[in-house]
């Protein structure tokens, strides 16, 4: 039997640059507070959290004084910033320099004045961490579409400007991009920026040919992790025997057929390696035992 860990999954460079801070901190033994779980990845956050990290929400940072505060590689909006300074909260800021860089982009649009009614469209999660952070950056002016399907809601007789959140399919960005130059106004204008991480994007295809080369893939992902969905939907739209897994004790004998003799294990930008690690060394394992 094959089992395989695919060295394209794993943390991207954002999220690791941020567990790397988090845990420059906490070997200080000082006190550190994450704004948000730092990885949508729970065994990684209860990791961290053995570590000393403690996680709080936003209405628990509004009442924090004179302490660390981790803003995670997903970004903040500019409150967050005005909060801590008027609260003495130092900043440890892990903001992924991609997201960073999208948000001076659209806080620069939000800005200008060359279109008094132009519409800010984000191509993005609505709720999502990043996508809150790039809406703060036009005072909540933004307009967030998710899907292909609400690029019809937008007014066609006014200016767009279109962004997208760093980790959706590019394939959706260039439809939604192609959709509105047929249907804008001759009087309106279109600009669109093509604002998706390649890192996260160029995994798609790559997430593709790695589970059509396995009998079974084991997908192992956070619930909450939005890239994780994307990235296992394109597992199994070329293998039907793909499953999401949040732990390796979520695998069992019933799910690899008596034929396999290839098995896959791949993740999202969030999932951490060594959780994969423990995925195989569990097949091993039940293989083990089971002959």
């Amino acid at each position: 039997m094959k089992i395989e860990i695919d060295q394209g999954s794993g943390f991207c460079f954002g999220v690791t640059r941020a567990i790397n801070k988090a845990e420059e901190e906490l070997d200080k033994g000082e006190t550190l507070y994450c704004l948000g779980d730092i990885v949508h990845n729970g065994k990684e956050c209860d990791r961290l959290k053995k570590l000393g990290l403690i996680t709080i929400g936003h209405e628990e940072f509004r009442q924090l004084r004179n302490t660390k505060v981790l803003l995670r590689a997903h970004g903040e909006p500019p409150q967050t910033y005005l909060d801590a300074q008027n609260n003495h909260i130092e900043i440890i800021d892990a903001t992924c320099p991609v997201v960073l860089h999208l948000q001076e982009r659209i806080k620069k649009e939000a800005a200008s004045q060359d279109s008094p009614h132009k519409q800010i469209v984000i191509f993005g999660k609505n709720g999502h961490a990043e996508v809150l952070g790039l809406v703060g950056q036009t005072a909540g002016r933004a307009i967030v579409i998710e899907s292909f399907n609400e690029v019809k809601n937008l007014d066609f007789e006014h200016d767009i400007r279109l962004y997208s959140q760093t980790t959706k399919p590019l394939d959706e960005f260039r439809s939604i991009v192609e959709y509105i130059e047929q249907h804008i106004s001759p009087e309106a204008t279109f600009k669109y920026y093509d604002t998706i991480c390649r890192q996260v994007a160029n995994r798609m295809p790559h997430i593709r040919e790695f589970a059509s080369r396995h009998d079974v893939i084991f997908f192992v992902c956070g619930k909450k992790s939005s890239n994780g969905r994307v990235l296992f939907n394109e597992c199994c739209s070329v293998n039907a025997h793909s499953y999401m897994i949040d732990t390796a004790d979520e695998i069992n004998l019933d799910l690899i057929p008596e034929q396999c003799t290839s098995i896959g294990i791949c993740g999202a930008t969030s999932t951490p390696k060594w959780l994969m690690e423990q995925c195989k060394i569990r097949i091993e394992q039940m293989l083990g035992s089971h002959k």
